[in-house]
């Protein structure tokens, strides 16, 4: 999903054998902690490719058929980074920051469209990436949260949105 290509085609494939597209969810993502001084040279604009614009081109691609057929939900995976800045954010914090501001703009966009955009903000959830890294699973919310409150977001009645879902573990952020 960081090669522009790669997303343009793969949005040309579903355009190609759908009909519509009721519901996006734009949930590329990586992770590299680090100190803004310090980090890689190629970080943030590695961080903005992965974490953003794929967001952002497949998004735009989809645009026309979701605008054609009136309606749909856009859901962006952001991040409580996204929220405020801590330690070894870095340029994955700023990412972050930036896919909440698409989704901010976007909704404001779209709004006359009848087509939803959701911003959602998790803190830990238990992945693979959390493997060896001496937290308990346990102590970290479960994909499948995400995907419920994701779900329950998008049964809403046309008239309601959903504007921003803040979920975070239950003993709070580690």
């Amino acid at each position: 999903v960081q090669d522009k290509q790669q997303v343009t085609l793969f949005a040309k494939n579903i355009q190609d054998n759908f009909t519509s597209v009721d519901l996006l969810v734009n949930n590329a993502g990586t992770f590299a902690p680090g100190l803004l001084a310090t980090e890689p040279d190629n970080q943030l604009e590695h961080m903005m490719q992965v974490n953003v614009y794929s967001a952002y081109y497949l998004t735009r691609a989809l645009l026309p058929l979701l605008r054609k057929q009136g309606s749909g939900h856009i859901f962006n995976m952001c991040s409580v980074a996204a929220l405020q800045a801590y330690p070894n954010g870095g340029a994955y914090s700023i990412s972050k920051y930036a896919l909440l501001g698409f989704s901010d703009n976007l909704r404001y966009e779209l709004r006359n469209d009848n087509i939803k955009v959701t911003a959602i903000s998790p803190g830990a959830v238990w992945t693979n990436s959390w493997s060896g890294s001496g937290v308990r699973e346990d102590r970290i919310m479960q994909a499948a949260d995400v995907a419920e409150v994701l779900w329950s977001a998008y049964k809403l009645s046309p008239q309601a949105t959903v504007e921003h879902i803040i979920l975070r573990p239950q003993q709070g952020d580690l």
